[in-house]
């Protein structure tokens, strides 16, 4: 854990450890602050003065300097006695967990004794899930005049804080949950040198980048951004308390890529399923999605005359190759039932799956497959059916991804998608209502998000 702050103690540099020590048949104590001698002059000093003056029964006469040598000569550094340690002033510390504390350890570090860090650790237990304890939380130890720990309280970021007292019968415990709530507020950049470093410089967390890649999917082909492409969203960003804890769904937003714009619009079905569509009402959902990963990069392209690395010799490359690590989650296209999935030679663990009575992709050299995937499982487009690996014929991790119809091999980066139905009725008008209320928010910024992180505490 790290010391993040001393009241009581000096306030400029860097900030160490509080240091104990202590004297023979003496329980450690930590060390009275040096500047509270200063403090206590400062004090003294105007009250002595004023002491002075009350004996002559009169105030004092004559130019400022004359009663200044009238005064001040009176009183001398020698005759001032030192107070005890009870009078001085109370003091407190914070420190942040660190990666591999432990509250029990924290609170030992605080200045508390073995035994009572480990009563006061189990009462905290019993009102706090400890498991939510993270690098970066706050907890603050406020000492009495003798230097006791009086009082213990823990900001557990995203929950809220917990206060511990201590009274007649040890601490008492009290929790303040932090309220919960959705700001709806717009994100928007361009993008330098990646969407996760433009969502990154404008503040935000890459859930949303999964967010973003997950609504454009069909449309946009996220392995070929360029500089200059840029975006727009409007989401609803939740808070605990002044603490950013994720997001809602993206509701709207627009993606620029490659000079062609694209559009967003969220709409919840019937059924509480939500969906994107154009603003005229059009699906952005297609039957194929353009990638069966994420985040990966292209490593080979389809091909009927490639030369095979570990053959040597030129054959067709029936596939397109996503390069990425061992473990790397790997979804179906689309709608479908697994017609394959075992080991196959040189193809390794394999998959093979039917969408239609003439389409069906295949993917290959998987580590290991997803559980339940076996033939005759129905699966839905975007679930998990195996893992990257380089099982078979592969010179390194890869996924080699495969689309044929009816027996004839289709260049997979080619594929000409199917659109669902679009919206139609009262669900169309209901939908267009949303539209133009959505579009103006998409260029307005967000200063509401700006005043609630103003409001943050420097430290609790």
């Amino acid at each position: 854990m790290k010391k993040q702050l001393a009241r009581g103690e000096g306030m400029g540099g860097g900030v160490r450890r509080p240091r104990w020590f202590g004297l023979p048949g003496k329980s450690a104590r930590p060390r009275a602050p040096r500047g509270y001698l200063a403090i206590v002059a400062t004090v003294a000093i105007p009250f002595l003065l004023a002491s002075v003056n009350s004996t002559v029964g009169l105030p004092p006469t004559g130019s400022p300097s004359t009663i200044a040598a009238s005064v001040l000569p009176s009183v001398r550094y020698d005759q001032l006695s030192i107070l005890s340690s009870a009078s001085l002033p109370e003091h407190s510390i914070i420190l942040t967990v660190e990666d591999g504390d432990t509250l029990d350890a924290v609170l030992t570090a605080g200045g508390m004794s073995r035994s009572g860090a480990a009563t006061l650790n189990a009462q905290f237990g019993k009102v706090l899930d400890l498991r939510r304890l993270r690098p970066g939380n706050l907890v603050r130890f406020h000492y009495d005049a003798a230097h006791d720990v009086d009082s213990v309280e823990m900001k557990i970021t995203g929950w809220g804080e917990v206060d511990a007292i201590r009274g007649a019968n040890g601490f008492e415990l009290t929790t303040h949950e932090a309220t919960q709530h959705e700001i709806e507020t717009t994100v928007a950049a361009n993008i330098d040198s990646s969407l996760y470093e433009a969502l990154r410089t404008a503040g935000e967390s890459p859930q949303l980048v999964q967010q973003l890649v997950d609504v454009f999917q069909w449309d946009i082909d996220f392995f070929a951004l360029r500089k200059g492409d840029s975006f727009s969203l409007v989401v609803k960003k939740r808070f605990s308390g002044a603490d950013a804890v994720g997001y809602g769904p993206i509701v709207a937003a627009t993606f620029t890529h490659d000079g062609q714009t694209f559009e967003a619009f969220r709409d919840e079905s019937a059924l509480g399923r939500g969906g994107y569509y154009s603003r005229t009402g059009t699906p952005l959902r297609k039957q194929f999605l353009r990638a069966p990963l994420q985040f990966s990069r292209i490593t080979s392209t389809f091909s009927n005359h490639r030369f095979h690395p570990l053959l040597h010799y030129f054959r067709p490359h029936h596939g397109v190759d996503y390069g990425a690590p061992i473990g790397t989650p790997v979804m179906t296209t689309a709608d479908g039932v697994v017609v394959d999935a075992h080991y196959n030679g040189g193809e390794g663990n394999f998959v093979r799956i039917r969408h239609s009575s003439r389409i069906e992709t295949s993917y290959l050299h998987l580590s290991r497959f997803a559980k339940g995937v076996r033939p005759g499982t129905k699966v839905t487009q975007g679930d998990v059916i195996g893992y990257v690996g380089m099982t078979g014929l592969a010179t390194g991790p890869h996924l080699d991804y495969r689309v044929s119809d009816g027996g004839t091999w289709l260049d997979p980066l080619k594929l000409k998608s199917i659109t669902p139905d679009p919206l139609r009725g009262e669900s169309l008008q209901q939908f267009r209502a949303r539209v133009v209320q959505l579009v103006p928010k998409l260029a307005a910024p967000a200063p509401q998000v700006a005043r609630v992180a103003a409001k943050r505490r420097a430290l609790f």
